[in-house]
């Protein structure tokens, strides 16, 4: 696929979506669905002043997040994938803990580790790391065996077959598990910056909200979703350049 195929996407799905903003604020007519230009007209107004410095923070947090699980996540799967018995004795604590709800334990993690960056860091941690171990387990076990041999019949120790096969065999779906697990991601740190926190987009929105500043709520969620795309665009490039073998 050519490299500029993807941003001529992202640009019809942007059209597309202005498009259908624009018809239910004319449909609406009112001020709780402003128009999109004068959305966008105050985000470039505003966005030096008052919002770049909160979506820092908040694309800060998820990339410390994403970071933190994937350092985790990818030995932890790769080890279960590997090595039989330790996927038996691990299994079960995964498929027990990965079904709860991760916004269920924002209490719990905010009474152990207080209201500031490490609690929310945390949550986004606990929301990709479980996808990541799946994705990678499944990746190396879905392995055939006598990818193997060669290695083996070579001497190769572990650390040989993990360069050579397990991690080249993982990337793919490991890329896929972060993907999937971004847009929960992005929601579950707009709820957690609306706690013990000053600056994140999810604090920005709710407080314009408070304060009746439809415009600015608005361009909150504009850039919100803006972030989004970019770790998005992130995930595609990255299995661009780390799978070459695959038609993305």
């Amino acid at each position: 696929m050519s490299e500029n195929r993807p941003k001529a996407w992202y640009l019809y799905g942007a059209v597309a979506l202005l498009v259908l903003w624009q018809g239910a604020s004319v449909f609406a007519d009112l001020p709780i669905v402003p128009r999109p230009l004068a959305v966008l007209d105050n985000l470039g107004r505003i966005f030096g002043d008052k919002i770049a410095l909160h979506s820092l923070f908040s694309l800060g947090r998820i990339v410390a997040g994403a970071v933190g699980a994937m350092a985790v996540g990818i030995p932890v799967g790769l080890g279960m994938g590997y090595f039989p018995r330790l996927d038996r004795a691990l299994s079960p604590l995964v498929y027990l803990t990965y079904p709860i709800p991760k916004i269920a334990l924002l209490p719990v993690v905010m009474l152990l580790a207080g209201l500031g960056e490490t609690a929310k860091i945390i949550m986004i941690a606990l929301i990709i790391v479980f996808q990541v171990i799946i994705a990678v387990r499944d990746g190396v076990k879905s392995i055939p065996g006598e990818m193997y041999y060669p290695l083996y019949s070579l001497g190769a120790g572990f650390g040989a077959v993990l360069r050579e096969i397990l991690i080249p065999a993982s990337t793919p779906r490991i890329l896929s598990a972060m993907r999937i697990a971004m847009a929960t991601a992005v929601s579950v740190l707009f709820f957690t910056e609306t706690f013990g926190t000053e600056y994140g987009m999810g604090y920005f929105i709710m407080d314009a909200w408070l304060r009746v500043n439809y415009l600015e709520m608005y361009a909150g969620i504009v850039v919100l979703s803006v972030l989004g795309l970019i770790l998005f665009a992130a995930i595609d490039w990255l299995e661009r350049r780390l799978c070459r073998w695959q038609s993305v």
